[in-house]
């Protein structure tokens, strides 16, 4: 299946702020017929739905419950593109006390939760012609930055999972695509240091409606990413054999 923004309904995780909001409203401005907003908190997409009414579904999702995901395969049956966006980051290095209990809260927020999803979604995909499933990876997933070793190591762990997704999911035909960004402006990464003078969330949208153009895996939406890109995308495609 060929999306383009007037075929889309998606289920977006994470829809309230950051990039997921900058997903989200890219997609409605383009014409999408329908985003699912999954956040633990239906409050926090009140201004979306005023914004774009009923094309704005809001769902209670919290990943750690497994009643909210069931709820959602329900009520998003429909979708055919699914951004697997929250997470979670705190600061520690390899020799902190902390690292072992911070390693473990990084896992069970960014990596366990795209297992869970891909699993409960991978079903839903397949039955609306495939579709597409997106993961918000990081050049932290490729390169570890101190002192966020914690961070490093689960979105290491998260491209691993979106690199098998994309093995297992050839047959039904779903379209994998990993976002490996460099720091983008949003709340967490200002909360963690990195938001000073990086660029808007908007351009992780733009990266994808690209590769759904073009059916690529990569996604580098900045500029720090395309550097990075120059000398990992040849290693990509010879050692992972993965073109973008």
């Amino acid at each position: 299946m060929t999306l383009q923004a007037s075929n889309i309904t998606a289920l977006i995780t994470g829809a309230n702020r950051g990039i997921g909001k900058a997903i989200t409203e890219g997609l409605l401005d383009a014409g999408a017929v329908k985003v699912y907003t999954a956040v633990r908190d239906l409050a926090s997409v009140r201004q979306l739905v005023q914004k774009y009414g009923e094309r704005v579904v809001p769902i209670e999702f919290d990943l750690s419950r497994e009643e909210t995901i069931q709820n959602a395969v329900k009520v998003a049956g429909d979708v055919n593109l699914v951004v697997s966006n929250a997470g979670v980051v705190k600061l520690s290095t390899p020799l902190d006390d902390d690292a072992v209990e911070s390693f473990k809260y990084q896992m069970e927020g960014n990596v366990y939760p795209l297992i869970n999803l891909a699993k409960a979604f991978g079903p839903v995909l397949k039955s609306n012609g495939g579709g597409v499933f997106v993961q918000m990876n990081s050049l932290a997933s490729i390169k570890n930055f101190l002192p966020f070793t914690g961070y490093s190591g689960s979105k290491a762990a998260a491209y691993a999972v979106t690199q098998g997704l994309r093995e297992a999911w050839v047959e039904q035909g779903t379209q994998v695509i990993s976002v490996i960004a460099g720091p983008i402006k949003t709340d967490m990464a200002d909360s963690a240091g990195m938001g000073e003078g990086a660029p808007p969330a908007s351009i992780v949208f733009d990266g994808i409606m690209k590769a759904l153009t073009t059916g690529d895996f990569f996604v580098y939406p900045d500029e720090m990413a395309r550097e990075v890109a120059k000398i990992y995308a040849p290693f990509a495609k010879s050692v992972l054999e993965i073109e973008s």
